[in-house]
């Protein structure tokens, strides 16, 4: 069962006959490039407005706007270093996450830093080391964050955030992270993940990441946006990751550098319902290419088969990033989940 029947089932058993939440719209033949992106103009930090409020008979997922039975999701995140190697891959797990942020790292490659709430599978991995961008990312989900380790300096930024930092080799995570995946070391280390996150169910379940659309229909990029068919991203020089639009599954399906369908572990083509690409300052820090989270700059938010430009802005660590269209109002996503890609400025994006 794909990612997106797995949500629709649990909806369904959760709310009845509660209505499904957002996307469709029939996919373009290959039209002239509509946006093309070079290094982005400073713009400055918009206005946001409230999010979308679900009516008293049922809660909305924070991380991925879907419905679901009040009280259902009060467990706390997990989120994860995930690796990007080409022996890392097929990753465990990773279609499932509700929000899979990428981002670049040294030799040109990415690792991901995905986040499981709404859907939470026996395994998730292979993870790999802590970054300098990574408090900056997940501070505001609160909750767990896994990782292998990294340099000291790393671990202690994460460490001064509240998010619960479950590091593999210490001796509280010795029973849910361990190495068991199939590819050689350091790419074989896995996370038991409904155990770690049953360990700390006292934990705050995240806020609300993003705004969110109430129907399939009034999602802003799907409402407002240009018709798109794909996006072509460069990080470095060995990650150009793409995404083309899939109208008979309503998402965005991914393709690895060269071409080839991204898979999960178990089969599964990554997708998603949303593609947040966000142009970011990349600078160099002891070697350790170092994303900046906090400040603003150009987006594009491309749901439903079409795109939409926007602005996102990120004021301090422990706030979600804010994406607010050219009319200065909020972008609000469709339910479902979500990729954000974090394209350094000096790479490029490439909508058509």
């Amino acid at each position: 069962m794909d990612r997106l029947a797995r949500r629709r089932s649990k909806a369904l058993i959760a709310l009845g006959a509660v209505a499904a939440l957002l996307v469709g719209c029939a996919g373009q033949p290959e039209p002239a490039p509509v946006l093309t992106s070079a290094a982005p103009q400073p713009t400055p930090e918009p206005a946001f407005t409230s999010a979308y409020v679900a009516p008293e008979d049922f809660d909305l997922a924070p991380l991925t706007g879907e419905r679901t039975a009040v009280g259902g999701l009060a467990s706390p995140s997990l989120a994860a270093k995930i690796d990007n190697h080409p022996r890392a891959r097929p990753q465990i797990g990773i279609d499932r996450a509700d929000i899979v942020f990428e981002e670049l790292v040294e030799g040109g490659l990415t690792r991901y830093v995905a986040v499981w709430h709404s859907d939470v599978p026996a395994e998730i991995g292979p993870i790999r080391s802590i970054r300098p961008m990574d408090p900056d990312i997940v501070s505001p989900l609160r909750g767990i964050i896994a990782y292998s380790g990294g340099q000291s300096r790393f671990i202690d930024m994460m460490r001064a955030t509240e998010v619960y930092n479950a590091i593999h080799g210490q001796p509280d995570t010795s029973a849910v992270i361990l190495r068991g995946g199939r590819a050689p070391a350091p790419h074989n280390v896995i996370v038991r993940a409904p155990q770690l996150i049953s360990q700390h169910a006292q934990l705050a379940a995240p806020q609300q990441h993003f705004a969110f659309a109430a129907d399939l229909a009034s999602a802003s990029a799907s409402r407002d946006g240009a018709p798109a068919a794909s996006a072509s991203l460069v990080f470095g020089s060995l990650a150009t990751p793409s995404w083309a639009w899939d109208a008979g599954s309503s998402t965005w399906l991914r393709s690895m550098t060269g071409g080839a369908p991204d898979l999960a572990a178990d089969g599964a083509r990554l997708s998603a319902v949303n593609l947040v690409i966000m142009r970011v300052p990349v600078t160099v820090i002891q070697d350790i290419p170092t994303t900046q989270m906090i400040g603003s700059g150009e987006a594009w938010v491309m749901t439903g088969g079409k795109a939409l430009a926007a602005t996102w802005s990120k004021p301090e660590r422990n706030a979600p990033v804010r994406l607010v269209a050219a009319d200065g109002l909020v972008v609000r996503l469709a339910p479902g989940n979500t990729w954000v890609e974090l394209v350094p400025n000096a790479g490029s994006v490439t909508i058509r």
